[in-house]
């Protein structure tokens, strides 16, 4: 990749990023994917603006196995960590403004009561499955 403003994520670097980080937005994509090349500026332009969040691309064609470990079926597909917690993973061409929106809600996200909610919601499952 030519700008410096995103990564290039790999099933090599994948650990890294996710857990060395506190927030990672992931742009799941591929070269031949129209709608993927009319979201590239939008994510890129993201990532120049928030210098705090690490901005990282899947190349879907190179990276198939961890694609498929997200089960990415469409593309251009979003996903974002948080704490190395996926807490987004959506298929389709997300609007500026809307990206903008998520980077923000993300933040202001209070992180013990995600962690809360997780362990609830485990709870819960290992309760029924007895």
């Amino acid at each position: 990749m030519s700008d410096k403003t995103t990564v290039e994520m790999t099933q090599a670097n994948f650990e890294d990023l996710i857990h060395k980080n506190e927030i990672v937005m992931i742009d799941f994509w591929a070269e031949w994917c129209g709608p993927c090349k009319m979201f590239g500026p939008i994510f890129e332009k993201s990532a120049a603006k928030h210098k705090d969040i690490v901005f990282a691309k899947v190349d879907t064609e190179n990276q198939q196995g961890l694609a498929a470990s997200f089960n990415v079926r469409s593309i251009p597909t979003l996903g974002i960590f948080r704490d190395g917690i996926l807490l987004f993973l959506q298929p389709g061409l997300v609007p500026e403004e809307a990206l903008d929106e998520l980077v923000e809600q993300v933040k202001g996200l209070d992180m013990e009561k995600v962690r809360e909610d997780i362990a609830k919601q485990e709870s819960k499952q290992a309760t029924s499955q007895q």
